[in-house]
C-alpha cells in the first residue's frame, strides 16, 4: 500500500466513524518533561505556532497524512519544509489544523507566512522509527538558539525538555530552517544518491590539485536533539585585501557543488573534500604576500557557509590562541623532497570582516585548525586538531595536499 494513500483511509476511517478529532491522550511525562502551564496563550509566535500544530494533531486525518509526507520526504532525516507542507494538496495541511483548531485557516495561513522559515520532522532517529501516526506525539520548538525546548501535547498541555537526553514520548520538531530543500544538484547526487564516505558522503576523489581533508572526528555534535543532525562546515580564512582583517574565501559543506561538497553528520567522516585549490592557493600568495590561511570550523545553524557569531567572540577566541600557539594557527603549501605538504605557519588574524548579521541564530565555533604538532597533541590518521575556546580539543582532522 502506498503511504501516501494512508491518510485517505484515515479521512474514509474519520467519515465513517463520525468525528475527525480524538480525545487527546493522557501523557505520562518522563524524567525529561516538567510540566510549564503558562496559563495564556504563547505571547512568542513560534512556539504559538508549536501549540497550534500540537491541538492539530488530535486528528487521526492529518497525523496519517502527516505521517506519510515524513516518510515520502526525500531530504535527510525526513524533513519537511513546513510552510510548503501546510500549503501542499490543495492546503490539506491548513485546512485540517484550521478544522481541528477552530481557527479560521486565514489567520493560521498568515501566522505561518510571518514565521521564519521553519522545517518540521522527528530529528531523534528512535523517535522517527517508534511514531506511527498515533496521538503520543509532542510538537516543540526552541525560542532561541541554546534555549530549553518548548514542547506541547495534543491536549494543549505545555512542557520544558530537557536539552539531552530527548524524552521517550516521539518530538516533532519545528524549529529554523537548516536544509536546503531544493533538489541535489547533479554534482551532489555523486554522492548523496549513491553511497560514499561515513558519516555524510562525498564526491569520489578527485585529481585537482588542493588542499584536501581526508577525514574528521568532533568530540561532540555541537547541535541539541531538538536541531537534530549537526551541519559541519570548513572554512578558509585570510587576509582582506592589504587590512587587517581576515575574510572567508572557501567554504567545503552541504550546499555546496564538487569539489567543495561535504556532508558530515555524525562525529566521524572519512572521504575527500577539497578545502581549497591550488590556483586559489597561488592566488592568494600572490595577493598576499608572507600571508598564510587558516582552516576553521563551524557547526552552522542557519544561512549556508556565513560564519553568524558575535564579532568580538571570534576575535576573542582567536587572539587566545594565537597566544597559546605563538601565533603558529595557520598552515602554508610547501613542497619538502619533491613532496607536497600543507604545515603549520603563522596566521593572520584579527576581525573577521565578513561576519553575517545575527539573524535567527549564532552558528557555534567548532574551531580553528592547528598542526599537531604545534598543538602538541597526537591521534591516529590525523594531523591537524581543532581547537576552541579555551584551548579546548573539539575535534581532529587529516589536511593534505594533492
Amino acid at each position: 500500500m502506498s503511504r501516501n494513500t494512508l491518510w485517505l483511509l484515515a479521512a474514509l476511517a474519520c467519515g465513517i466513524a463520525g468525528a475527525c478529532t480524538e480525545r487527546p491522550p493522557a501523557l505520562a511525562p518522563d524524567e525529561s518533561m516538567t510540566a510549564a502551564p503558562t496559563g495564556g496563550a504563547p505571547a512568542e509566535p513560534r512556539e504559538a505556532l508549536a501549540r497550534t500544530l500540537a491541538q492539530a494533531l488530535r486528528s487521526p486525518v492529518l497525523r496519517a497524512y502527516l505521517r506519510a509526507k515524513l516518510q515520502a520526504s526525500p531530504i535527510r532525516e525526513e524533513k519537511l519544509q513546513f510552510q510548503r507542507f501546510i500549503y501542499a494538496d490543495g492546503e490539506h495541511a491548513l485546512l485540517r489544523i484550521a478544522a481541528a483548531t477552530a481557527t479560521p485557516a486565514a489567520a493560521v495561513a498568515r501566522a505561518a507566512d510571518a514565521a521564519i522559515p521553519l522545517e518540521l520532522y522527528l530529528p531523534v532517529p528512535a523517535h522517527r522509527a517508534a511514531w506511527m501516526g498515533d496521538g503520543r506525539v509532542l510538537v516543540a520548538t526552541e525560542l532561541a538558539d541554546g534555549d530549553t525546548p518548548v514542547a506541547y501535547d495534543t491536549a494543549g498541555n505545555r512542557y520544558l525538555l530537557s536539552p539531552a537526553p530527548p524524552p521517550s514520548i516521539p518530538v516533532l520538531a519545528l524549529v529554523p530552517v537548516e536544509t536546503d530543500f531544493a533538489p541535489p544538484s547533479a554534482m551532489m547526487c555523486l554522492s548523496e544518491c549513491g553511497g560514499g564516505g561515513s558519516g555524510g558522503a562525498s564526491p569520489p576523489p578527485t585529481t585537482t590539485a588542493g588542499l584536501y581533508m581526508a577525514q574528521a572526528h568532533f568530540t561532540q555534535t555541537f547541535e541539541s536533539w531538538l536541531k537534530g543532525s549537526p551541519e559541519f562546515e570548513v572554512h578558509i580564512l585570510g587576509q582582506k585585501g592589504q587590512t587587517d582583517s581576515l575574510t572567508d574565501y572557501q567554504c567545503a559543506g552541504e550546499r555546496q557543488a564538487s569539489p567543495y561538497y561535504f556532508d558530515q553528520n555524525t562525529l566521524d567522516w572519512s572521504n575527500s573534500v577539497m578545502l581549497f585549490s591550488q590556483t586559489q592557493l597561488n592566488d592568494y600568495h600572490t595577493k598576499h604576500p608572507g600571508q598564510n590561511v587558516r582552516v576553521y570550523v563551524v557547526e552552522d545553524d542557519d544561512t549556508a557557509c556565513q560564519i553568524k557569531t558575535d564579532g568580538a567572540t571570534f576575535a576573542d577566541a582567536l587572539a587566545a590562541l594565537d597566544s597559546l600557539v605563538h601565533g603558529k594557527a595557520a598552515g602554508k603549501d610547501t613542497v619538502s623532497s619533491g613532496v607536497k605538504q600543507f604545515k603549520s605557519a603563522v596566521g593572520f588574524a584579527k576581525l573577521l570582516s565578513t561576519l553575517a548579521s545575527l539573524i535567527n541564530t549564532n552558528d557555534e565555533l567548532v574551531g580553528n585548525a592547528v598542526a599537531d604538532s604545534v598543538a602538541g597533541e597526537y591521534h591516529p590518521g590525523s594531523n591537524w586538531i581543532v581547537k576552541g575556546a579555551n584551548n579546548i580539543t573539539n575535534g581532529w582532522i587529516t589536511l593534505e595536499m594533492h
